[in-house]
């Protein structure tokens, strides 16, 4: 089972937010999952960047293009 940073509850609030009445266990983690490869993601093509203008301090600018 891996190891989630993200805690379930706060994707039940997504969830809801979006207009959902329930959420299953299984919709949360699912969620879960999806949201923290995309971030991975996105914090993988910052750091590159940062590191491209020679620094490591990660910036809004970084992550705001990462996303792109």
């Amino acid at each position: 089972m891996a190891r989630h940073i993200l805690p379930s509850a706060a994707m039940e609030r997504i969830l809801k937010k979006a207009g959902s009445k329930r959420v299953s266990a299984d919709a949360k983690e699912a969620l879960k999952d999806a949201v923290e490869e995309k971030i991975s993601g996105v914090c993988s093509k910052a750091i590159k960047l940062a590191q491209h203008s020679g620094r490591k301090t990660i910036k809004s600018e970084d992550v705001k293009l990462a996303m792109k």
